[in-house]
């Protein structure tokens, strides 16, 4: 796993989000409320989170509210849109629950926007477990790909298709320094509000 951090060894050691490297050089130690340690810990994702993943990411897309992903998902046919190769990084946010057994509360997948001249654009989706919603991970996690991407040499942060009607993450992208440039009017269908637009979100580093 050590290696998996090693592209981003120029990364501070002391992250936006309150991060500390441990010996293992994972970050440790931000405080999100409600998980019973009282933090929670981000490494990267391994094969055998993703049964942990999928039910989340199942129900997420079921509800139809956030993400175009096809119905009909299965574990293993959903694996491959989540758990990308490199160059995406993928990244879990971990916790323990009030029994202290250890859990993935949500998880980031980043990388590059588009490839060749489109590569110096970083863009990530986030999933975060419904029952661990309010508690702080989503920023946490937000917070983490700012700094991977600073790390890594990206110009900015595109984010390409942002429900309007999911007004608790537009209001999280704007409070990390993310803009939204343009919508796309019509371009999602909710099942609650029927066709509502998609918002492309930037946050410029260079």
């Amino acid at each position: 796993m050590e290696e998996l951090w090693a592209a981003f060894e120029g990364a501070s050691t002391a992250l936006r989000g309150g991060f500390e490297r441990s010996a293992s050089g994972l970050p440790l130690g931000c405080t999100v409320a409600g998980v019973a340690s009282g933090s929670v810990w981000l490494r990267p994702a391994v094969a055998d989170d993703w049964p942990q993943i999928w039910p989340f990411f199942a129900q997420i897309v079921a509800q139809g509210h956030t993400y175009a992903y096809p119905d009909g998902l299965t574990l293993e046919t959903a694996r491959p849109l989540w758990m990308e190769p490199p160059p995406a990084h993928v990244v879990v946010a971990v916790g323990r629950d009030p029994h202290g057994v250890e859990r993935v509360l949500g998880s980031v997948k980043m990388g590059p926007n588009r490839p060749g001249r489109g590569a110096h654009v970083a863009t990530a989706s986030f999933m975060v477990d419904p029952a661990s919603r309010g508690q702080g991970v989503g920023r946490v996690l937000g917070e983490y790909l700012l700094d991977w991407a600073r790390a890594a040499g990206y110009h900015g942060i595109q984010f390409n298709a942002v429900v309007e009607t999911n007004v608790a993450a537009v209001a999280l992208w704007r409070s990390l320094g993310f803009e939204i440039i343009g919508t796309v009017p019509e371009a999602f269908d909710h099942p609650d509000h029927g066709l509502v637009g998609l918002h492309v979100m930037y946050h410029r580093l260079g």
